[in-house]
């Protein structure tokens, strides 16, 4: 099943055909040197506001395609939040029920718009994060077996949602990047367009953002803590850089006042990433994706609060 990008200008059939097709734009204001430009691939476009929704079409479709979903079935999903926004959307304009385990310690707007589509939220632990939201989710699926659980932590329908997209998106607007750093939550993002690229561009570098062992960064996963997603594969990566959460914060701020991007939380924490990634290159094109948009995360205040200076040096563990 390969997923055609819709010619720009065309009408959409529904509001799942409008995912995709998000803008790449120039950051100027990120690269601390002219000859490395820094781009940023706005997945906040896109129509519940994150990345997510590509991935979300694609499980469900997959699950159709395979004769794993028929109208009226409840698809249970394990999530932070965008992922079960995307498929709630999807489920509500194909006919599912959607229920997500979620983290108690989610954001009211998160909660709030799951709700209005319809999905039920089944809270896990606040302070164990998303891999108890797993081994609730998994305990639910053992206990429902009609209920399906796409597992996007496992499901090869993840990475090719961005092999066939998001991908291609990128290489049509800029062919000639040089660099592509995304967060590091399931690993689908960095897997599929890695993948892309280096098909089209063999050099290209993938390069993951990671939260602190010890650090929260909402929307990205510390391997140290044990559970790496089954569809990432730490060897394809040409590089993990980690980010402190008030570095994600500042440069949050940062995207919003100086850049105007109004991006999440791990949008920040890439964005951080670029910069320092800049420092060392001599030249460059250099693609970010910003995975959503910041209107889930106004109530945290991460931008109204003044976070200070913050400095350009690579922090944490790097490999290349």
């Amino acid at each position: 099943m390969t997923t055609k990008l819709p010619q720009a200008g065309a009408y959409r059939t529904d509001i799942i055909d409008a995912i995709g097709n998000t803008p790449l734009v120039e950051a100027p204001g990120l690269s601390p040197k002219e000859s490395v430009r820094i781009f940023a691939k706005l997945e906040g476009h896109n129509p519940t506001g994150s990345v997510k929704d590509r991935i979300a079409r694609s499980l469900v479709e997959d699950a159709e395609a395979r004769g794993l979903l028929e109208p009226g079935s409840t698809i249970l999903e394990p999530t932070s939040g965008n992922t079960g926004i995307g498929l709630a959307m999807v489920g509500c304009v194909k006919g599912y029920r959607v229920k997500v385990v979620m983290p108690a310690s989610v954001g009211p707007e998160r909660v709030q718009l799951l709700e209005a589509y319809g999905a039920e939220v089944i809270y896990s632990d606040a302070d164990k994060g998303t891999n108890e939201s797993i081994l609730v989710a998994e305990q639910l699926a053992a206990e429902n077996p009609s209920w399906f659980m796409p597992y996007q932590y496992g499901n090869e329908a993840n990475p090719r949602a961005h092999y066939e997209t998001t991908g291609p998106e990128i290489i049509r607007d800029l062919p000639d990047v040089d660099v592509f750093i995304a967060g590091l939550g399931t690993g689908g993002t960095l897997m599929g367009v890695g993948r892309a690229l280096r098909e089209r561009r063999p050099g290209v570098q993938i390069v993951a953002t990671a939260p602190h062992p010890d650090d929260v960064v909402q929307g990205l996963r510390s391997i140290e803590h044990g559970f790496i997603p089954p569809i990432l594969d730490l060897d394809d990566l040409d590089g993990r850089i980690l980010v402190e959460a008030e570095e994600a914060f500042y440069y949050t701020k940062w995207l919003l006042t100086d850049a105007g991007i109004f991006a999440g939380v791990s949008s920040g924490a890439v964005a951080a990433t670029a910069r320092k990634l800049a420092e060392k290159l001599d030249r460059g094109n250099v693609v970010c994706l910003f995975a959503d948009s910041g209107w889930k995360y106004l109530s945290s205040g991460v931008y109204t609060k003044d976070w200070g200076e913050i400095g350009s040096e690579i922090s944490g563990k790097v490999w290349w």
